[in-house]
């Protein structure tokens, strides 16, 4: 049987206080976070980029990140099949989208931000010393020919600062500009099945 398609016709009551929206700017209400740093490795070359498309697929962790063939690091990462996902904190933000304004082509981001590579376990790429946490990444599916560009990835091997003092992440928007995380409100005990529903 086949699905009713939804109706073209505008609704009847024009005071509701939605309006249209540009479609091809739609993906800002769905903006993820945090802002994330990739890192990727090969033939001895460290790389860096910033990205903010990401999600979370399943608790192992597995992570989906979309990267387009037009970064540099697209290659590495479908080369190598791995990976470093570093989460920064508000203090770096300018440097983060700085990061991502410029090409590991043309120059050495670690140097030139003065990030302090560090050696993991189980990949070859490094973790950045800066950041607040940091996980190592292998690449479970590559992008396929339906133009998502999509990478799916399962971390391997996690690691935190819990001694750093600025733990707050932020988050794009889409547009620019970015919500840095505020109040965390604990919630724990009522995160328990009903026994009864109301």
């Amino acid at each position: 049987m086949m699905a009713k398609r939804a109706s073209s016709r505008k609704p009847e009551d024009t005071a509701l206080p939605m309006r249209d929206f540009p479609l091809n700017r739609a993906f800002t209400f769905f903006e993820p976070g945090p802002v994330l740093l990739v890192v990727t490795s090969i033939n001895g070359r460290h790389n860096v980029m910033t990205a903010s498309w990401t999600t979370l697929l399943g608790f192992t962790p597995i992570i989906g990140i979309s990267l387009g063939p037009w970064n540099h690091s697209y290659n590495t990462l479908f080369e190598t099949g791995e990976c470093v996902l570093s989460i920064p904190t508000v203090d770096m933000m300018e440097a983060v989208v700085d990061i991502g304004n410029c090409s590991g082509g043309d120059i050495d981001k670690f140097k030139y931000f003065h990030l302090t590579p560090l050696q993991g376990q189980k990949v070859a790429t490094p973790l950045v010393a800066e950041s607040l946490a940091n996980v190592e990444c292998i690449v479970r599916e590559k992008p396929g020919n339906n133009g998502l560009h999509l990478f799916i990835l399962e971390g391997v091997k996690a690691w935190h600062n819990p001694d750093r003092e600025e733990k707050r992440t932020f988050h794009a928007k889409g547009d620019g500009t970015f919500i840095i995380d505020g109040e965390t409100v604990n919630l724990r005990h009522k995160m328990t099945k009903w026994e009864d529903c109301i």
